[in-house]
């Protein structure tokens, strides 16, 4: 899959843009505060709808507009299509995405915010987790909304302090184990992908015969029936009406994520916890496509920081497998069968062609 073309209006700090990149690899340098992440967002958004930077889409729409579009050309095997989209300023201080949609298209971001999965909090790895997982089951973040609304509903009722409390929360713990153990399943199931292909995708950046593991954990361990979910909850059940919130479910789930064993959050260098961070993404690649039946593109911002020479050929390496690739520097890179960009003083130039993509961009 790749997008032949896109146009921008009023995003971010671009008032217009019209850019054709190539259908392999293209690398954007150029000073920073330039547009080069813009870029790659508005890239993003064409293909899903959504941001990879933000869930507050009133940030998008350049300074003083009120509107942002975007527009462009998917193309796979099969043929393409014409996506376009908008984001709409409300009055409330919000914001309104609407448009066209891909069933088949997939886009894969890499930003410094995913060193947040290695060593953040793990809320973030579950939100890279069930991110994946919604790359390769289609109602999966819808599932994930739902229990997200009867988990909100079970809390009420906890911090209610009524005195039929616990009856009331019968209802609410069978909703909340039914829909509990799909999210479960679906996440077991991505973790064990991202696992086979960790095994092939570390190795090869880092050249040295080290072993990331990525185990989903849970506190029902390898339980897989809802009864022992709900037996948890049972269990547990004077303890959370007392601290009024919900003790077990996915929601308090984790990832495991270990080098030769070892908790990386706590022990690994910050070479070491960038790296596995950027494999977490390239290994999402293969069952993607495999899933979606079309090569999701890859966003890869600031991907070679802080790594060196030898690793970063390595990477080099790895994404030229791949099929459409957007990686931005804030210095020239040697790499082989790019198409170089600079992002500069509101255009996309190609190196050696100076009107490839222009547009104009917002002055500070």
């Amino acid at each position: 899959m790749q997008i032949g073309w896109i146009q921008l209006v009023e995003f971010r700090n671009y008032r217009t843009l019209e850019f054709s990149p190539s259908s392999h690899l293209n690398l954007l340098t150029g000073p920073n505060a330039q547009g080069k992440t813009n870029l790659l967002e508005a890239l993003g958004f064409l293909l899903t709808g959504r941001s990879f930077r933000t869930s507050r889409l009133s940030e998008v729409p350049r300074w003083e507009a009120t509107s942002s579009s975007v527009a462009g050309e998917i193309c796979r095997a099969e043929g393409g299509r014409t996506v376009r989209r908008m984001i709409r300023k409300l009055d409330n201080g919000g914001a309104q995405a609407s448009g066209d949609t891909c069933e088949w298209a997939r886009v894969i971001a890499f930003g410094w915010q995913d060193l947040d999965i290695v060593t953040g909090a793990p809320g973030a790895r579950r939100n890279f987790i069930d991110g994946f997982a919604g790359r390769l089951y289609p109602g999966h973040l819808a599932t994930l909304l739902r229990y997200r609304q009867i988990l909100a509903r079970r809390n009420r009722v906890l911090q209610s302090r009524e005195l039929d409390a616990e009856a009331q929360l019968e209802p609410w713990d069978e909703q909340l184990v039914s829909v509990g153990m799909e999210l479960i399943g679906r996440r077991r199931k991505a973790a064990a992908m991202l696992q086979t292909e960790l095994g092939r995708v570390f190795p090869a950046l880092s050249g040295v015969r080290q072993k990331v593991e990525i185990r989903y954990r849970t506190a029902l361990a390898e339980a897989t029936e809802a009864a022992e979910m709900l037996a948890a909850l049972v269990r547990l059940r004077r303890v959370e009406l007392r601290r009024g919130v919900s003790l077990v479910g996915p929601h308090r789930d984790d990832l495991a994520i270990e080098l030769d064993g070892i908790d990386v959050r706590s022990f690994g260098s910050r070479g070491q916890q960038r790296l596995i961070a950027l494999a977490l993404r390239l290994a999402e690649v293969l069952p993607v496509t495999e899933a979606a039946g079309s090569t999701p593109v890859l966003l890869l911002d600031d991907a070679l920081s802080e790594l060196d020479a030898r690793v970063r050929q390595n990477v080099f390496r790895e994404i030229d497998g791949a099929e459409q690739v957007f990686l931005t520097s804030p210095e020239a890179l040697p790499a082989r069968r790019a198409a170089c960009w600079t992002v500069r003083a509101g255009a996309v130039l190609r190196e050696g062609d100076a009107d490839v993509a222009r547009g104009s961009v917002a002055q500070a």
